[in-house]
């Protein structure tokens, strides 16, 4: 993982990765319970070429956990700040599963900021959702969290999967899992986390749909990303948007759960930098 770097953004603390250099800026944006060290597997690829900022959202990783605003819209202005602080006017985004859809209303409401849109496994674009987040969003389950995920628990489970890595044991799609879920052993964390669901979902499931503003952005060249395992956002999802937005390119992993990037980085890398570089970005 490359060195963390920080700065202050209205009052709070931004963690960020910052790594390579080039004519072209990718902004890489994590999921629910993430970091930016979700991208440690396609960072070094996509470096070589690119510019890759990754940011840890607030209330997430090692940014700040204030009592605030967790929606789509603030995050997308806070990303939008990020880049200005800076000094960087375009790039392409990237965002996966609550990424995906930050990354959406960041096209909508920056648009001149948007190169390219890369969607990888992502939420907001209808109302399936696994039944695990559905739970997670009812009400009351703040008291809860604190026995699902006790501190104790997650460092037992630390030192298990040191053990299994150690016998090179390790499972991709495990592993990113069981980050997102010792994350919450943190109360900030867990506060944050709470506020960020609640905005995107609830018992019914997702309750933020890019797929009626698609058209919106109708110029704005995108990929969509999907493993055809994802048991956390169907790969339904993925076909809708390509219905809803000719043009869009869609690449199906076979054999892939929720987290492309991770379970398969060197084919994601490939496909993001064929995207970028066989399509040219909208003129502003």
């Amino acid at each position: 993982m490359s060195e963390m770097k920080f700065l202050e953004l209205h009052g709070d603390r931004i963690a960020y990765q910052d790594v390579g250099s080039g004519d072209e800026t990718l902004l890489l944006i994590h999921g629910m319970a993430g970091t930016s060290e979700t991208w440690r597997a396609v960072i070094p690829q996509l470096s070589q070429k690119y510019r890759a900022i990754a940011p840890d959202l607030l209330g997430h990783g090692q940014s700040a956990k204030p009592r605030s605003d967790y929606s789509l819209g603030a995050f997308a202005v806070l990303l939008r700040d990020l880049l200005e602080e800076l000094g960087i006017s375009r790039a392409t985004v990237v965002g996966q599963s609550l990424g995906g859809g930050v990354a959406m209303q960041f096209a909508y409401q920056h648009f001149d900021f948007c190169q390219r849109l890369v969607l990888i496994s992502s939420g907001g674009l209808g109302p399936d959702v696994g039944w695990t987040l559905r739970l997670l969003s009812a009400p009351g389950v703040e008291l809860l969290l604190p026995v699902i995920a006790p501190p104790p628990v997650v460092t037992a489970g630390n030192k298990l999967r040191s053990w299994f890595a150690a016998g090179g044991i390790q499972s991709p799609r495990g592993a990113e899992m069981w980050s997102a879920y010792s994350s919450l052993a943190d109360s900030q964390t867990r506060q944050a986390f709470l506020k960020t669901l609640r905005s995107v979902v609830d018992y019914r499931g997702q309750s933020v749909s890019a797929l009626n503003r698609l058209h919106l952005t109708s110029d704005l060249p995108t990929m969509v990303i999907w493993g055809d395992q994802d048991r956390m956002i169907p790969i339904e999802h993925g076909y809708a948007v390509h219905e809803a937005r000719p043009g869009c390119r869609l690449e199906v992993l076979t054999g892939v759960g929720h987290f492309p990037h991770v379970e398969r980085p060197n084919e994601v890398a490939d496909l993001i930098e064929d995207f970028i570089e066989t399509t040219p970005s909208p003129v502003q």
